[in-house]
């Protein structure tokens, strides 16, 4: 699922800092002088600049999600003339990972976008990179310092959290629901990034008043996702609503519900996968929304990548430089909107 043009798609799933930017928004012919204090857009991004090399690298492709990286990434740096795309061989083993990126930094790449394994352990690797004058576009996973990297883009796993119970606690609002009891089936406890999504589900369910019930942990696989939520439902006779942070492990926990026959509860995916966004759309089970971390990340980092090569920035921005950070907003998809997100949604 080549993902095409998503240096426009990817902006409606949070990305707008970046990638608005990335065109003129003045019309073809208005020279009107700026605001006094105000710059004129930099010009269309999209247009041919420098010839530049990007090296790319990422963990292998054993999840729906980490799979689409890898396909937005190559397909994203195809749109570009100007841009020679070297991947390396995705792995999960760390020291092939830091020979790979290696590789790239002793060819003299012009830039490197790296989607570490762990972010702590290849960190030295960053830093080494741009030492030798070879600006990284570190990939959601951080390294340990900003030495490390020349910009981070990434998801919002607290806002991912925030997003699914600001959904669950408006609806249940609406049907008037009190005390409800709400599950959590999170990922794998210890990541920050569980934490941090599980936090920001808290933290959102509180301001309404609300609390989480029941709560399991999975592994972020259909195969975990469906024990651990035949556990949770066995323990818990009762569900007013469900939040699974991830639709890979989603398919799962939606197999263990039907095999239950429990119907009484909604529930809430996470990330954004398009069999997630499918079901959303025929409304035919308990699945009524999703909270995006898309990959679509990877063909905005690309795109990152290739600007701060060619020393350029962002066009609708007063700056001559591509932003340090960069955080993609969390959207919530429901039957209104799905049509809009489906496209850019990632095969399970």
């Amino acid at each position: 699922m080549l993902r095409r043009g998503f240096l426009a798609g990817a902006v409606g799933v949070g990305a707008g800092v970046a990638l608005t930017a990335c065109t003129s928004n003045t019309p073809a012919g208005n020279n009107a002088a700026p605001a006094p204090g105000a710059a004129a857009p930099a010009g269309n991004n999209a247009a041919p600049g420098r010839p530049v090399t990007i090296g790319f690298s990422a963990p292998a492709a054993d999840h729906g999600w980490i799979a689409a990286i890898a396909k937005n990434a190559q397909a994203q740096a195809g749109q570009y003339p100007d841009v020679t795309y070297q991947p390396v061989n995705p792995t999960n083993d760390i020291t092939q990972q830091i020979a790979a990126v290696e590789t790239l930094i002793n060819k003299k790449v012009d830039a490197l976008v790296i989607l570490p394994n762990d972010g702590s352990q290849l960190t030295s690797l960053g830093r080494r990179a741009m030492q030798a004058g070879i600006p990284v576009v570190n990939l959601d996973r951080i390294f340990d310092t900003p030495l490390a990297y020349r910009c981070w883009i990434g998801g919002d796993n607290y806002g991912m959290g925030v997003s699914a119970g600001n959904y669950i606690a408006n609806r249940l609002r609406e049907r008037n629901v009190a005390q409800p009891v709400i599950g959590e089936i999170a990922g794998i406890d210890n990541l920050p990034l569980t934490q941090q999504r599980s936090q920001g589900f808290k933290d959102a369910l509180a301001s309404f008043g609300f609390s989480v019930g029941p709560r399991q942990a999975a592994d972020f696989t259909a195969q975990g996702g469906q024990r651990v939520a035949a556990n949770l439902l066995q323990a818990a006779p009762r569900l007013d609503a469900l939040w699974n942070h991830d639709d890979d492990q989603g398919i799962g926990v939606l197999a263990a519900i039907q095999q239950a026959g429990r119907s009484e509860f909604f529930m809430v995916g996470g990330a954004g996968s398009s069999n997630a966004m499918q079901a959303i759309q025929a409304d035919n089970t308990v699945l009524k929304a999703t909270v995006t971390y898309s990959p679509t990340m990877a063909s905005s980092a690309i795109s990152l990548a290739r600007l701060v090569a060619q020393r350029r920035g962002l066009g609708d921005l007063v700056e001559h430089e591509v932003p340090a950070s960069i955080t993609l907003a969390s959207a919530t998809v429901t039957k209104d909107n799905v049509g809009e997100y489906l496209p850019l949604g990632f095969e399970s």
